[in-house]
This record gives C-alpha cells, sequence and structure tokens, in this order.
C-alpha cells in the first residue's frame, strides 16, 4: 500500500486523473478528512474538498506505473 497527496485543481484535471485511474486494476482510494471515495469515480470525487491536496491511497504492490501516470498531479 502507497500515499500520495495529489491535487485536483479543475474539472479537466479530475476527467484526466479518473481516465488514468480507470486503466489501473488495483483499487484506488482518494481520502479527505474522514471521507473516504473510490479514486475512480467522478462523482465520488467532486464530493472531496478539492480545495486542497487529497490522499491518494493505491492498495496493490504494483503502483509505480500508476504513480508515473499521475506524476503531473501529485502535491510536493
Amino acid at each position: 500500500m502507497k500515499s500520495v497527496k495529489i491535487q485536483l485543481s479543475t474539472i479537466r484535471d479530475v476527467q484526466n486523473f479518473v481516465g488514468i485511474a480507470t486503466a489501473y486494476d488495483g483499487d484506488i482510494d482518494l481520502s479527505s478528512g474522514r471521507y473516504v471515495v473510490d479514486a475512480k469515480s467522478i462523482i465520488g470525487i467532486f464530493s472531496l474538498d478539492l480545495l486542497s491536496p487529497i490522499t491518494l491511497t493505491i492498495h496493490s504492490g504494483n503502483a509505480d506505473g500508476l504513480l508515473e501516470a499521475i506524476k503531473p498531479y501529485i502535491a510536493e
């Protein structure tokens, strides 16, 4: 399991992120505060507070490919 902070600032960012996440076979969650949603759900993502970075949790051992694909969204 790996966790990173990401920032999705625009509607286009959310759409692109969901497209990348959907292509990934493993389970991925996004969390903001006490809320946790499926990272493959556009509606779920829009229910989170996107004004600040949110936590992406990958529940799979093979996370490197996904992390490389979402590199533009990783908040550093």
